[in-house]
């Protein structure tokens, strides 16, 4: 085999790690280059669920990205199908008609095949039965264009990367924080990394956005997301992007907007792998007040893979930047295990006064009068129904509920205080369909490459649930097997 290429991948989440195993089946020397030590590796891609949003059409496709489907499975499922048209209008949807369209056409294009070449590195693939369907008469019914997870979630899915890495050769060196790149806005023949100059043939960036940057988050964002959790790895500053516009890249995207979520307001305010699952991402099953007891958006416009990524946005808005998620014991037994880590903000009580009692900084009169008022603007007539838009909604409220409305009214009841926790940031560079850093004059930077979340121009508003990491290994996967020539 020809390692006569050296490419260096600055990175080691899931987009660093498919680049790398790309270009080393294409017979290239690689070295990813990972600021953070060895214990905190994987990016936010650790971070993650593991959730994966790809065009398939039916069973057939999700046997072919998870063999060992068994019958049983199969019979209890209601996979339902999720074509390119439908992922298409959906990224366009979402970021209002505003994503690069060269950029979403490729990622929709090549998800399935993507998906079936992880498969053969060696990740695992599963249906996403705990977070991406609902049983309903009996058969587990997927819902939002989300189906399929891996294996240990994102930690296993970089797990098993790195495994097939490793098994190709590629060389990962820990503490290596890349300062500046070495070239032009023309051409880049290697990084300055912990002081010392590395030469190679082709460098991929795939090191994220700047999410993690507190002054970055104002300058860009605006006021208040200072304030905001940061939900994944603390080592996504903003640092790489920054060396490639000194040397004349391309700036591309949303740079004031980002995915972001209900967080459970205790959580850490940097992303603790020991403590995975702070979000609390399925308020469409209840609602949602702020300290002034009053419901602040429509909790079933949509599946919540259509929505939850503003939801931080919107939190931080309001008073305090803080508010509460309530249910009753119709709806907490089906919550997912988000909603049962350790250490969550959680308070229950058998009557609403008792709730709003323990609610520290609510107006308790405000709570009561607007579950009061939710409750008796529920059309219990429409049947309930979670897997899909079931139209069960409230009428004559100032702000309705659309779909999934059911009255607070079974005890005991929970609330679950949240706040912004912040995922991932949309601006970022600019590339073309290969993957190829643009300069400011729209060309393309010769031996430089970039995947994963600091690319920019895909995501605007809101972003679909599962896409990122799907995106990530798309463009990972093509600028792996450019660089490698």
């Amino acid at each position: 085999m020809n390692k006569s290429r050296h490419i260096l991948v600055v990175g080691a989440g899931n987009a660093a790690l498919c680049a790398a195993i790309s270009a080393a089946e294409n017979g290239a020397r690689v070295t990813m280059l990972e600021r953070a030590p060895a214990g905190a590796r994987g990016g936010n891609s650790a971070f993650t669920g593991g959730c994966f949003r790809t065009v398939y059409d039916g069973v057939e496709d999700i046997k072919k990205l998870v063999p060992d489907l068994t019958e049983e499975e199969q019979s209890s499922s209601d996979f339902g199908r999720y074509d390119a048209e439908k992922y298409y209008l959906d990224l366009c949807d979402l970021s209002g008609y505003r994503a690069d369209p060269v950029l979403i056409d490729l990622l929709v294009e090549q998800s399935l095949p993507t998906l079936l070449w992880m498969r053969d590195q060696g990740v695992r693939f599963l249906p996403a039965y705990g977070r991406q369907s609902f049983k309903v008469d009996g058969r587990n019914i997927f819902w939002g264009g989300l189906t399929i997870e891996t294996a240990g979630g994102g930690i296993g899915l970089v797990d098993a990367l790195f495994r097939r890495a490793e098994a190709l050769g590629v060389e990962v060196l820990y503490d290596h924080k890349v300062e500046r790149l070495l070239g032009d806005r023309h051409h880049v023949r290697g990084v300055m990394v912990n002081g010392e100059e590395l030469l190679a043939d082709a460098v991929i960036l795939a090191a994220g956005g700047f999410h993690a940057n507190t002054e970055w988050r104002v300058r860009y964002l605006g006021q208040g997301w200072d304030l905001a959790k940061v939900r994944g790895s603390r080592y996504n500053t903003g640092n790489v992007i920054q060396a490639a516009f000194d040397i004349g890249a391309r700036s591309h995207g949303n740079w004031s907007g980002c995915h972001s979520v209900f967080f459970d307001a205790g959580a850490d305010d940097f992303g603790n792998i020991a403590v995975l699952n702070q979000q609390k991402n399925y308020f469409t099953l209840g609602i949602v007040v702020n300290s002034d007891g009053q419901r602040f958006f429509d909790e079933g416009s949509d599946f919540r893979n259509y929505t939850y990524s503003k939801m931080g946005a919107a939190i931080l808005k309001q008073p305090g930047g803080t508010g509460w998620q309530i249910f009753d014991a119709q709806s907490t037994k089906i919550l997912p295990d988000e909603y049962r880590v350790p250490r969550a903000a959680r308070f229950e009580a058998n009557t609403l006064e008792a709730l709003a009692a323990k609610l520290e900084g609510i107006d308790k009169e405000a709570f009561l009068k607007t579950v009061a008022d939710f409750n008796s603007a529920v059309d219990e007539a429409a049947l309930f129904n979670p897997a899909v838009k079931d139209g069960r909604r409230t009428s004559g409220l100032a702000i309705d509920k659309s779909n999934w409305a059911r009255a607070i009214s079974e005890p005991p009841f929970v609330a679950y205080q949240v706040t912004c926790g912040i995922t991932l940031t949309y601006g970022g560079l600019a590339i073309d369909e290969q993957a190829c850093v643009q300069n400011e004059e729209g060309e393309p930077m010769a031996g430089l490459y970039a995947a994963g979340e600091l690319v920019g121009g895909l995501y605007y508003d809101r972003y679909p649930g599962g896409a990122g990491l799907t995106s990530g290994s798309v463009f990972g996967r093509i600028a792996g097997a450019i660089a490698a020539g």
